[in-house]
Formats: structure tokens, C-alpha cells, sequence
């Protein structure tokens, strides 16, 4: 709407009457909205392809058209270009940056550092950005938002009446879901969060072998049950083999796109392994289709998620985030229900299940969650992460 305001103004016809001023109205609106898109067709799913992440405009192109242009040489689909820090709004990302790289033909999508101390305004700098013509939002919660349920429940509930329940939102974070058993993914991931999973598999930068990291990350963030398209790593110079082998296993696992950290960290030999033509088998075993399986005494945001479904079902349970005996029955009644084996055990099959129900929603925020132990966050909250298998955000930029 804003280029077709800056038209009327620009061409004086904001205060003409009249049914022929009317019909110079219309026709003008059609020109400036067939300009705005002329030679570029909006994608269904921005993170669906190839992508890079943009930190620094100034240390990747300096401008939209130098950034569209490399872009569309290096046989990019979008970048992803950081727009705001916390309450802060980052000015590099404004209208001018998305139309200049919009005209080459590339989708551009605007991704927030978000920290949980300030949700409501955090939700306004990301609405900020959709308003600034992002085709998609991308929210980076790390370390600072593990624990903080009621934060993520507000500022997701802030954001979304700002932009809309369709508007396109990714959640990126932790790899490793089981290593973080107090993020919120539950909530980013959950009812009115996220449509899309950007899990950072760094794997050179975690020290695993690929394979094992990439088939960690895809059976620990399954059980939410969203698209995953995860975040690749140029920076620190993985081998080439690699790089390809991490392509050919995010298609294997069923992904329709990858992104790499960051544009500022590829070197200029490097652009021609991320996108193109993909030749060739990924390494190691076929991969298949697996959930994480939880059993009696686990705890974490994986539990909180499962006694979501269970509510969602009309199971009493108290989402605690302790797979306790009440889960387990919980769960029991769900496997007879769905001619299951009888373990209490979540294992693939019960996943399924499970996921074919909505879950509860939650409302954290809130108090008097209904099916919480407290208001502001599950017990399970509190726990301390089993480890840090990514380096920090300031860290992976030399």
C-alpha cells in the first residue's frame, strides 16, 4: 500500500473528483502495482530454496542493488537481512533495500535477534520490518529466551496481531532440541508461532560428524511437526565435500531449501557449492524418517510438547514438562486408542498419533493456564542447558 500512497501523491491525483479522476485513480493504482512487481513472481514460501543470511549490509555489497545483483549471479533464491536487535531496529533494512533487490528478482526476508526482556517492543521492531515489504520474518532466539515461556508467548501473540495469523514466520535456534531442555520451542513452534523450522546445523562449528548432526537435528525438531529448513555454515571453511554432502542431506531428509551463515564469511570460490545443480548420493546411511523418543523420566520442552497433544486430546495431564506417571498413562490411553503397541514409551508411531490432533494452547503469559502447574512457565523452565553445541551470534563473524 505504501508505493501505491507515494504514487497518488507523487501524481497529484489524491484529491481529484469526479468519475474520470476516479478511473485516473484506478488505472494508476494498476501501473504502480504492476511496477512494484514487474519481472518477479512472489514466492509461496521464501525459505523453501536457496538462501544466504546478511548481518552487515555494508560488509556484504554495500546496497540493495549490489546485494540483488551478486544475489541472482550466485544463483540465490533470497537473503535474509538482519533488521532489528532486541528493541532496536536495525535502519539498514528499510523499503529502498527490499524494492532494490526485489528488482533483480530475489525474495528477501527480515530476521530479528531476540532476547525476552523486552517482548512488546521486540514484536514491534519484527512488525517494523513486515511493514518495510519483507517476504518473510525470521526470528533468531537463543540462549537469552531459554526458560522465558510467558516472553515468547507475548511477543509471539504481539506479533502476530500486528502482522497477521498467515503472515510467513520462521523460528531459527538450536540444533540440538534435547541440549536445551527450557527453550520454548513448544511456544515458537506451537499455535499461533512459527510455520517454519531454520534449525542452525552448524556442524562443523559443533565438532560432530555430519551425518550424526544432521540426523540428530532432524529426529529432535520433528516432533513439532513443522517444515525444517536448516541454516548451513560457510564461515570457518568447511570442506567442500561437506558442503555438498549437507545439500544432499537436507534434500534427502525432505527439505526444499537451505541457508548458509552468512554472506560476509563465503568466500568468492565458495558460492558456486552452495546452489546449482545437486549430483550424487548423501553420505552415510539411507536416511528415514525418525522422532525422538521420550519415555518415563525425561523433562524438557520436548515433555511440555507432548502433554500439549495429550490436552489437545481431552487427556487430563499438567503440561510440567516431567514425563511422570500421569503422562505415561496419558499416553498409554492414546496407543490403545489408536491400536498401538502398549508401552507408555513415545516412540515414532506414537508421535504420529499424537500429531494427528491440534495441541492445547497454552498461554503463558497468562494466568490461570489451565493446564500448567504455574502461569508464567512449566516447571522444566528452570533447567540448566545440557550444553552449547553453537558458538554465540558474535562469535561466528571473524
Amino acid at each position: 500500500m505504501r508505493r501505491i500512497e507515494n504514487a497518488e501523491a507523487r501524481f497529484g491525483v489524491g484529491r481529484a473528483r469526479g468519475p474520470i479522476a476516479a478511473l485516473a485513480v484506478a488505472l494508476l493504482l494498476i501501473a504502480a502495482a504492476a511496477a512494484a512487481t514487474a519481472g518477479r513472481a512472489p514466492a509461496a514460501n521464501p525459505v523453501a530454496g536457496d538462501a544466504s543470511w546478511i548481518w552487515y549490509v555494508s560488509d556484504s555489497g554495500g546496497s540493495g542493488a549490489a546485494i540483488g545483483r551478486a544475489a541472482r549471479r550466485h544463483g540465490l533464491d533470497a537473503v535474509f537481512v538482519k533488521s532489528g536487535d532486541g528493541a532496536n531496529y536495525w535502519s539498514q533494512f528499510d523499503h529502498g533495500l527490499v524494492r532494490a533487490i526485489h528488482d533483480r528478482g530475489v525474495d528477501v526476508c527480515a530476521w530479528q535477534f531476540v532476547y525476552g526482556n523486552s517482548p512488546k517492543k521486540e514484536a514491534r521492531i519484527g512488525a517494523r520490518a513486515v511493514d518495510e515489504g519483507a517476504d518473510c520474518l525470521i526470528i533468531d532466539a537463543e540462549s537469552d529466551y531459554e526458560g522465558e515461556y510467558a516472553a515468547a508467548d507475548t511477543y509471539l501473540s504481539k506479533l502476530r496481531r500486528a502482522i497477521g495469523d498467515d503472515y510467513p514466520l520462521a523460528l531459527s535456534s538450536f540444533p540440538y532440541v534435547d541440549y536445551h531442555p527450557a527453550f520454548p520451542y513448544s511456544v515458537f513452534l506451537g499455535p499461533g508461532g512459527a510455520q517454519y523450522n531454520l534449525p542452525q546445523l552448524y556442524w562443523y562449528a559443533i565438532g560432530d560428524p555430519l551425518v550424526h548432526a544432521v540426523r540428530h537435528t532432524y529426529a529432535f525438531n520433528r516432533p513439532y511437526d513443522r517444515p525444517q529448513f536448516p541454516v548451513g555454515q560457510t564461515w570457518q571453511d568447511p570442506p567442500k565435500r561437506q558442503l555438498l554432502g549437507f545439500r544432499r542431506l537436507a534434500r534427502a531428509y525432505g527439505s526444499k531449501g537451505v541457508s548458509w551463515w552468512s554472506w560476509q564469511e563465503t568466500r568468492s570460490k565458495v558460492w558456486p557449492r552452495l546452489t546449482g545443480r545437486l549430483r550424487g548420493s548423501p553420505p552415510g546411511p539411507k536416511p528415514r524418517v525418525a522422532y525422538a523418543n521420550l519415555d518415563r523420566g525425561d523433562r524438557g520442552d520436548l515433555v511440555v510438547w507432548a502433554q500439549q497433544l495429550l490436552i489437545g486430546r481431552r487427556i487430563h495431564v499438567r503440561a510440567n514438562g516431567r514425563y511422570g506417571r500421569q503422562t505415561e498413562r496419558g499416553i498409554r490411553t492414546v496407543q490403545r486408542r489408536e491400536s498401538l503397541p502398549v508401552t507408555g514409551a513415545i516412540n515414532d508411531a506414537t508421535w504420529v498419533a499424537l500429531l494427528k490432533r491440534k495441541p492445547a494452547i497454552m498461554n503463558w503469559s497468562k494466568q490461570g493456564n489451565p493446564g500448567a502447574l504455574e502461569g508464567a512457565a512449566p516447571p522444566t523452565a528452570s533447567l540448566v542447558p545440557l550444553g552449547d553445541e553453537i558458538p554465540t551470534p558474535r562469535e561466528r563473524v571473524r
